[in-house]
């Protein structure tokens, strides 16, 4: 499965750029997080390492993979849509103060791209 998105967004943490109108992208997970202390608002969530898709043809970015928060469920190999700015973020968990800039909004089944 495949799945054009615009380049390089901001990823979780201090010091990362953010680029404008990238809002919800499709992603496949590849990985987790496991975290001995975390802050309060991760409490009782998974955190997903969160591969974006390409078009076929086109090469993933290197070190384009985030961190997201999983509102869905979701496993390793899963594409799923991701929510990537903070304040949706924060809105689809229900946390209006929290720590947060990316979360697993959805499980995709399928994409279709006409071209």
């Amino acid at each position: 499965m495949s799945f054009h998105h615009e380049r390089r967004a901001e990823m979780w943490g201090s010091g990362a750029k953010e680029h404008e109108g990238l809002k919800m992208i499709l992603g496949k997970v590849v990985g987790t997080i496991v975290t001995t202390i975390s802050h309060p608002h991760y409490k009782n969530r998974r955190l997903l390492v969160v591969q974006p898709l390409v078009m076929d043809g086109d090469q993933p970015e290197p070190n384009e993979d985030f961190i997201a928060l999983d509102n869905t469920q979701a496993g390793i190999g899963d594409t799923v849509l991701v929510n990537r700015e903070g304040n949706g973020a924060r809105q689809a968990l229900n946390i209006p103060d929290g720590a947060v800039i990316s979360v697993i909004v959805g499980i995709v089944d399928s994409v279709y791209v006409e071209g």
